[in-house]
This record gives C-alpha cells, sequence and structure tokens, in this order.
C-alpha cells in the first residue's frame, strides 16, 4: 500500500494530485478511480471537471489539501461519492441526495422512458387532451416523478413516501429545478392515506424495494453501509412491495389507468405470475434495461 500524501508538500498541483490519487484508489478497488478522483476534487476546488484540466498546474492551498483528504478517506471507506458531494445527476438534472433516500440508478431511466411512451407529448395546436393525474408511490429523492415533470410539465403529480426526510429531500429537489407547483409530495406509507374510490389515478409509478432480505449483505458496501435497507429491503423473496402494489394499485386507477414498476434483474417469471393471480390487469408489457435485464413491468386496468 502506498504512503499517505505530505499534504503538506507545496508542490501538489491539480494534477499531480489526480495521478496521485487515481493510484491510490486503484490499490484499494475502488470503481473508476480516475473520475472519482475529479469529482471529488472539482467538489472541493467549486469547479467543473474540465476546469481541472485548464487549470492542471494550479497548486493547491492547505485548506484544500486537508478537505481532499477528507473525502479520499470517505471514499477509501466505500462511502458512495453521490453521498460524499450531495449530488447526483438523474435524467440531466443535478438532485441532491442524502442517505435519507437511494442514490438514482442509470437503470430506473428505463422506468421513466416507460412512463413517457405513455404520456405522448401534445403536439397539437387545436383541442387539448385534459392532464392526466399521476402519483409516484415511494419517491426518495424524487428522481423519477421529477424526471417525468419535466418532459410532461402540464399532467398533475403527486409523489409519497414513508420517510418524511425523503419527502422534504425531494421537496428540496423540486424547488431546485422550479417544479414546487406543479408536483405535490406527501407522506405515506403506500395507499394507506388514500381512500379507496375517492382518490384515483390514470397513473401509477414505482420504485420499490425488491432486494430478497438475505441478499442485502451481499451487495456491494456502499449499498448495504450506507443507503437505507428499508428502501431495498424485499422481505424475505423481495416480492412483498410489488406483490402489495399489483394487488392494490387497482383501486387507485382510473378506467385505462396504468401502473408502471421497477423490478429487480431475476424477477420476470415471479411478478408475472403475481399479476395473473391478481386478475385485475391487462396488456402486461416488460421492458429490459440497458444490460439486457427485464427491469420495468407497465400494465393496464382491465375495463
Amino acid at each position: 500500500m502506498q504512503n499517505q500524501p505530505k499534504f503538506r508538500d507545496p508542490e501538489w498541483t491539480i494534477i499531480k494530485l489526480l495521478k496521485w490519487t487515481t493510484s491510490f484508489f486503484k490499490s484499494h478497488d475502488i470503481d473508476s478511480p480516475r473520475s472519482t478522483a475529479e469529482i471529488l476534487l472539482s467538489h472541493v476546488l467549486k469547479l467543473k471537471r474540465i476546469d481541472l484540466y485548464l487549470r492542471y498546474d494550479q497548486p493547491l492551498c492547505l485548506n484544500e489539501l486537508s478537505k481532499f483528504k477528507v473525502l479520499i478517506k470517505r471514499r477509501i471507506e466505500r462511502e458512495p461519492v453521490a453521498y460524499i458531494v450531495g449530488v447526483k445527476e438523474f435524467w440531466s438534472m443535478d438532485l441532491a441526495v442524502t442517505k435519507d433516500a437511494l442514490i438514482p440508478r442509470p437503470e430506473t431511466e428505463c422506468l421513466v422512458e416507460a412512463a413517457l411512451s405513455l404520456l405522448p407529448e401534445d403536439k397539437s395546436s387545436d383541442v387539448k387532451p385534459a392532464p392526466k393525474s399521476i402519483l409516484e408511490l415511494g419517491t426518495g429523492s424524487g428522481a423519477v416523478i421529477l424526471a417525468i415533470a419535466s418532459m410532461r410539465p402540464k399532467h398533475i403529480y403527486f409523489a409519497s413516501d414513508r420517510s418524511v426526510e425523503a419527502v422534504r429531500l425531494a421537496g428540496q429537489n423540486s424547488k431546485r429545478h422550479g417544479f414546487d407547483t406543479t408536483v405535490s409530495f406527501f407522506c405515506a406509507d403506500w395507499f394507506m392515506p388514500l381512500n379507496c374510490g375517492r382518490k384515483r389515478f390514470d397513473m401509477i409509478i414505482s420504485n420499490p424495494p425488491y432486494v430478497p432480505t438475505r441478499d442485502i449483505g451481499r451487495l456491494q458496501p456502499e449499498i448495504y453501509k450506507y443507503e437505507p435497507v428499508s428502501a431495498l429491503d424485499g422481505d424475505r423473496d423481495g416480492l412483498f412491495c410489488l406483490r402489495h402494489i399489483i394487488n392494490t394499485a387497482h383501486l387507485y386507477l382510473n378506467r385505462n389507468g396504468s401502473l408502471l414498476l421497477e423490478i429487480g434483474h431475476d424477477q420476470k417469471n415471479d411478478v408475472r405470475s403475481i399479476i395473473d393471480q391478481c386478475g385485475n390487469y391487462e396488456n402486461v408489457v416488460f421492458t429490459k434495461d440497458y444490460s439486457g435485464y427485464d427491469r420495468v413491468v407497465r400494465m393496464k386496468k382491465k375495463k
């Protein structure tokens, strides 16, 4: 293992620090060591990553070196980069992230794409269709509902989470991107506060916990050590939340309303069986993610 850097060395320039940190991260099996070093250093210096190379020979002051050293230590301890810098990009939006919610994943953009495919963009200048009412369950940081709202702002959006802290975080992200009057957030455990039959939606969407309890400890340490277990744990078979939503959502959907869910990479057959046993949906379609796994299922309420 390499020696710790002498951070009082006055010759620590940006490029030297990037090279050393990249090597140090490699020796500790940190994923994407170069880009990780760039993200952390640009965060400390309040620069864009490209600016690091425009100022490659700029020396760092002792205060900057000290701050960077702290971030290196946090990453070596496997804390996710997103939690360290407090932000994660999703659907070209920079979202604030904290340990109160899962870090948005690239594969979840497939859930957004599936929703948008059912909400065609209105390009007609004649009669405008009535706005649709859309509910997201378990919104976390608000990534999914805000991504949809950014593309289809004329609809009516609601999003819930059982974590008060997550709802607060989602609200902050909503305000950050100018959607604080577009999306209504509320605290709820799935459908609990909704009066059955009184409030119905044209679309219900969710990325619920779907990891079997026994598998959580086998995930990357960045996940099981830092991300909220309650947002990961799908109970013994990983299907508890998916089963509950599928068996309940039809009661809160309008006629021809759609339910869209993100699922685990190996859960297609089990989810299909739950849908068939429920008997309240038709036009069931599974969509693969960028890695070729069945990641999203969408279905329509039977007439």
